[in-house]
């Protein structure tokens, strides 16, 4: 996708440039200048002394000559930030911070400057990503037509109707929002293109004549955060099927893929019975159907957990499976697997005697998750793991699988402790305790792309990564950490 043809007309409108450019820049930093988004606010904060290079380079590249910053550095005047909107947050001799309402960008008319504007300073893969990491199960929801048609790795997108339209194209997450590069097919009743996917969620659009559109058919969508509302496809990955039933007048699904929820997924009637296409997260799962207000397994699936009513879940595996194993115990009456990944139950998850240890195959995807083991009713971690958490009366085993980070705090030899806090756990300051390895503190992690924020805390002491010149501030006034993962 081109961009560079693109910024050359936005350079008429260089305020609404300066606040695009901070909308959609999560976070950007250069040196001495801090960009941000809190409260709905755009932020800027600068280092008073900073060189004059350094400044009149941060102005040209973001076209902010309308906020006359040489002058107030010069003078202290706030009057040229004042009419154009900005709030003075922090005015002292080190740092001015200033705030304005973002502005939104239903103000720009071409949808498709919107996208490739966005696109300017991140990867549009990380802002568009083809499969929501976070996402654990995604229905369709159309009206006035099916699902678009599906088969093997091929999805016909179909835009029903306007078939006055002269040309047609498709754009979406799957095609870095290209709006040239998939031309539709007419057809008697609408546009057709054939997309390759593979399992996820994504993002699209119809270009008509030049116009971009929302599906009017489809029921979900979605604003990225960009200020852009985009439809929404989940390329399926599964079916649930009940056969039979035919006098049932409702059948729903529930599970632990949507807290247990016994009216949100409604499976509908096929040939033989009821059924539900999903796009269902790498893991194990486990399940019942909800049949006029009755809860049954599935009669079609033999595989179940016990539960805590005295009877069975229906589970189902997807991914990889990861053998937990426990070496020992041979006197053990019972030994049981338990952790974040099926919220802690130590009713379920029982563990078999094979040789010489306990062992559970148990399918996760790509995360981090906390377990022990519980031995004839008492908690542990695992032994052969030496990565541990904090937990209640004793540590939890930690397990990252696919990490794709590895936070390092250099120095602070004689820290007795540095724990590693952020978004990704919620901020918890008892957690993740790092390890001294050589001249660092280290942890590594799996993260889900995008933004993220953290800290390190040093024997009790909160401290922004020395190492890491990007941070946005937090509503303590003491600032984040922050770091992007792309794709």
């Amino acid at each position: 996708m081109e961009v560079r043809n693109t910024v050359k007309k936005w350079s008429l409108m260089p305020g609404i440039l300066a606040a695009m450019l901070l909308l959609v820049s999560a976070v950007v930093t250069t040196q001495a200048q801090v960009y941000s988004i809190r409260d709905g606010k755009m932020f800027i904060s600068i280092d008073k002394k900073i060189a004059a290079a350094d400044l009149d380079s941060f102005i040209v590249r973001y076209e902010l000559g309308d906020l006359d910053l040489k002058t107030f550095l010069k003078t202290n005047k706030t009057d040229s930030l004042h009419k154009l909107g900005w709030h003075i947050d922090l005015n002292n001799d080190l740092v001015l911070s200033i705030t304005k309402p973002l502005i939104s960008s239903d103000d720009l008319a071409n949808v498709a400057d919107k996208i490739i504007f966005a696109s300017r300073d991140h990867d549009v893969n990380t802002l568009f990503p083809a499969v929501d990491n976070g996402l654990t199960i995604g229905v369709n929801k159309f009206r006035n037509k099916s699902a678009f048609a599906s088969r093997d790795s091929i999805v016909t997108f179909f835009l029903r109707n306007h078939t006055d339209a002269r040309h047609v194209t498709l754009a979406g997450s799957f095609n870095n929002w290209n709006p040239a590069d998939l031309v539709m097919n007419r057809t008697d009743s609408g546009w057709v293109a054939d997309v390759k996917l593979g399992p996820g969620k994504y993002w699209y659009k119809f270009i008509a004549d030049g116009n971009w559109m929302l599906d009017p058919d489809n029921q979900l969508r979605e604003n990225d955060g960009q200020g852009n509302t985009n439809s929404i496809f989940f390329k399926t990955n599964y079916t649930f099927r009940l056969d039979g039933f035919h006098d049932a007048k409702r059948v729903y699904i529930a599970g632990s893929f949507n807290q247990w929820r016994p009216r949100e997924l409604q499976l509908k009637q096929s040939g033989n019975g009821w059924e539900l296409p999903v796009y269902l997260a790498n893991g194990t799962h486990t399940y019942k159907y909800v049949v006029d207000g009755n809860w049954i397994e599935d009669p079609g699936n033999p595989d179940h957990y016990p539960n805590e009513f005295n009877s069975y879940n229906s589970v189902i595996h997807l991914g990889k499976p990861h053998l937990f194993r426990l070496k020992g115990y041979p006197d053990a009456k019972r030994v049981v697997l338990a952790g974040s990944f099926n919220y802690w139950r130590k009713d379920e998850l029982y563990m078999q005697r094979v040789g010489d240890e306990w062992q559970f195959a148990y399918a996760l995807g790509p995360g981090n998750y906390e377990y022990a083991f519980v031995v004839d009713g008492k908690q542990m971690p695992d032994p052969e793991n030496p990565v541990t958490v904090k937990g209640g009366d004793s540590p939890n085993s930690y397990l990252a699988l696919d990490s794709n980070y590895t936070f390092r705090l250099k120095g602070y030899a004689d820290a007795k402790e540095v724990i590693l806090s952020g978004d990704f756990n919620n901020f918890n300051p008892n957690s993740l305790v790092m390890k001294r390895v050589g001249d660092e503190w280290v942890f590594s992690l799996h993260l889900n792309r995008g933004k993220h924020t953290y800290k390190f805390i040093v024997d009790g002491k909160w401290i922004l990564d020395p190492a890491n010149t990007q941070w946005e501030e937090n509503r303590f006034g003491t600032g984040n950490s922050v770091i992007w993962i792309g794709e």
